[in-house]
């Protein structure tokens, strides 16, 4: 299972200008039934975060948004070779489309219906 996390809080600059909605989105992978958030904190520099079940309450209480996603991670999978969060996310989520850029393009094409 795959969950993607979205927040409208960032502190980088570019995704402030560019980005409206959400500025920012994390995949949370559930790995021997631990789940780890992998968090885009530079260029090839992804921190890998265990999470439970209080953490996520505490993210939904601060304004992040979550799609669950029912698919296995792609066994390719290797978060130090993204460029940006929505990279991360939709590798782990294995997209392909170059035309998605945005924490909101991706929300847009995940979101259920």
């Amino acid at each position: 299972m795959v969950i993607i996390a979205f927040s409208n809080k960032t502190s980088k600059i570019l995704p402030r200008i560019f980005c409206r909605r959400f500025r920012h989105c994390a995949p949370i992978v559930c790995v021997e039934r631990k789940l780890i958030m992998y968090q885009f904190t530079n260029i090839h520099n992804i921190t890998p975060i265990e999470l439970n079940n209080r953490d996520i309450r505490i993210l939904r209480a601060h304004g992040w948004r979550f799609i669950y996603v029912p698919i296995d991670v792609p066994d390719d999978f290797n978060p130090q070779y993204a460029y940006s969060c929505v990279d991360l996310s939709k590798h782990a989520l294995g997209i392909k489309n170059k035309f998605t850029q945005t924490p909101y393009r991706l929300y847009k094409n995940i979101a259920p219906q």
